[in-house]
């Protein structure tokens, strides 16, 4: 074998070494961005997580080969040194990771197919021995992942088709009662609380944590529905026009609760009104089934809303604080053991009380109350279930750890949820010390900068110490902290949120109160470094 063969079947050997760590580096993206292509590319060239250090390196190597032309073999060996190096310094996402690549059957699929199209083209370097190639290779390596979706678009599709199918013919001839519930933010403890007071009336069965896809209620449905079921709670989200549509084809609702429109996921819809309309794909596929359709008058003040409502009054229960609605709220307030408000439901006065914390919960509490009362509960059974409602975990969960106390909120990311958890703060935090750490709010869109400014002035009258994580994301919040804080104030600016909990745990006090509000997933906090 001639040694220019030999060497560069080294370095193809060398590079096959560092694209199957490469590609889990971009395939622990790819999936936290739901493997949709778009958003990926866009991930990665809005933060240049593109490679630098071998590049540069090749790139080097590249100028050496044409003038040092004796010397192409030892440079070829460095090339080879190069990959391998670069492949035993990079992480492994399946290890060193916040949430941690999930090779899924999917995800197995993908990255077949991707180490296969990257693979390909290495053969060339046989031929053409330029170390500049290389650099080629290495920079097409996070496009094989777009590719291969591309390439497995139709076997998806046909995949998730037959499970559609399964879990629709199952839904159907078990028909238990539906309950969809959507909304930009409080599905999930809607949801929560719901979930809890119809569990204790009969079986009930409700799509877990934050699963709220088509694939991911397919899968519940299949795995855990049966015939003891009375109820079934999906939560559903919205990411784009027609998506909750496609997800009440799938299960038709027989109630439909719309908890609110603001300005999560705004990016992505790109007006509120739009947000609104897509919402109300809900309460259309509630209507064609003749069933009900309950919300807050907070959801009513769009055009779009306001008309449908008025259109269909009959199918709409509404509550508010005046009388024209079907429940009015007198009065909500947050205690040291939970919420408490006052109601007026069918002329008859009722307190409801549930050990949640956050008055933003309030809302939430009173549409599950009332979609319960549709289902035919008893008032009086509804309130005694909501004295037991069980904290929603990472949703302004309140822990105490010793003699600090501990709010997580680490799953919130809504304008509406942080502002409740400062009064939260501040409200547990009197007499104490307070500190807040959050890396702020995603998918705002145009409405980023202008959102955080105005919480980041509600910080700076709720805590004595912010620790905010990926400050020059969200700059405009430090502004706002900065410009309204006391002389007795800090806000400390830190990478990462492991930063941010050594940092407390060097720090804290007896009787600290702690407010972790959010925690983003690695493709906001942590970004390769390639």
């Amino acid at each position: 074998m001639q040694p220019e063969i030999f060497i560069s079947a080294l370095v193809i050997v060398a590079y096959a070494g560092f694209l199957t760590k490469r590609l889990l580096t971009y395939l622990h993206a790819f999936q936290q961005e739901e493997y949709d292509s778009a958003r990926f590319i866009k991930w990665m060239l809005l933060n240049k997580v593109i490679d630098k250090r071998l590049t540069v390196i090749l790139l080097a190597l590249g100028v050496m080969w044409f003038f040092l032309g004796e010397f192409r073999f030892l440079i070829s060996l460095l090339v080879f040194i190069a990959f391998t190096v670069i492949s035993y310094v990079e992480k492994n996402p399946r290890k060193e990771s916040k949430k941690k690549l999930a090779m899924t059957a999917r995800a197995k699929r993908i990255y077949t197919i991707a180490l296969l199209a990257g693979l390909l083209p290495a053969g060339f370097v046989l031929f053409v021995h330029l170390p500049w190639i290389w650099i080629a290779l290495v920079q097409f390596a996070p496009f094989t992942l777009v590719i291969a979706n591309g390439l497995l678009k139709p076997y998806e599709e046909l995949t998730q088709k037959k499970y559609w199918n399964e879990a629709y013919k199952k839904l159907r001839d078990l028909s238990p009662t539906v309950i969809g519930i959507t909304g930009s933010y409080g599905k999930t403890s809607v949801k929560h609380v719901l979930g809890h007071i119809l569990g204790n009336h009969a079986p009930t069965l409700m799509t877990p944590g934050s699963v709220n896809t088509p694939m991911g209620i397919t899968r519940i449905i299949r795995e855990q529905l049966d015939e003891t079921h009375r109820y079934f709670i999906a939560e559903m989200g919205a990411y784009g026009p027609g998506s909750i549509q496609r997800l009440c084809k799938l299960c038709p609702p027989d109630i439909g609760v719309i908890t609110a429109i603001g300005h999560a996921h705004y990016e992505r819809f790109k007006s509120l009104e739009t947000v609104a309309e897509a919402k109300f794909e809900l309460a259309q596929a509630a209507l064609q089934r003749e069933g009900k359709v309950i919300t807050h008058e907070k959801v009513l003040r769009f055009p779009y809303t306001e008309k449908f409502s008025d259109d269909h009054a009959d199918s709409f229960i509404i509550a508010g604080s005046t009388p024209e609605y079907a429940l009015v709220v007198e009065n909500a307030q947050q205690t040291l053991h939970g919420i408490e408000i006052n109601i007026k439901w069918k002329e008859q006065a009722y307190t409801l009380e549930a050990p949640l914390y956050g008055l933003h919960h309030a809302d939430n509490i009173i549409l599950a109350f009332l979609t319960a009362c549709e289902l035919g509960l008893a008032p009086e059974d509804i309130i005694n279930a909501l004295k037991t409602t069980p904290q929603i975990q990472h949703r302004l969960e309140v822990k105490k750890m010793g003699k600090t106390v501990l709010i997580d909120d680490a799953y919130n990311s809504n304008p509406l949820g942080f502002r409740s958890a400062l009064d939260l703060l501040f409200q547990l935090g009197n007499k104490k010390r307070k500190i807040l750490i959050t890396p702020g709010m995603v998918e705002l869109g145009a409405a980023h900068d202008d959102v955080h400014k105005q919480i980041g002035i509600v910080a700076a009258q709720s805590c004595d110490i912010a620790i905010v994580i990926q400050a020059n994301r969200i700059r405009s919040f430090v502004h706002g902290f900065n410009e309204n804080k006391r002389a007795d104030q800090t806000l400390y600016e830190m990478e990462t949120f492991a930063q941010a909990q050594e940092w407390v745990q060097d720090n804290k006090q007896d009787n600290d109160v702690i407010l972790i509000e959010n925690d983003l997933p690695d493709v906001y906090e942590r970004l390769p470094k390639l």
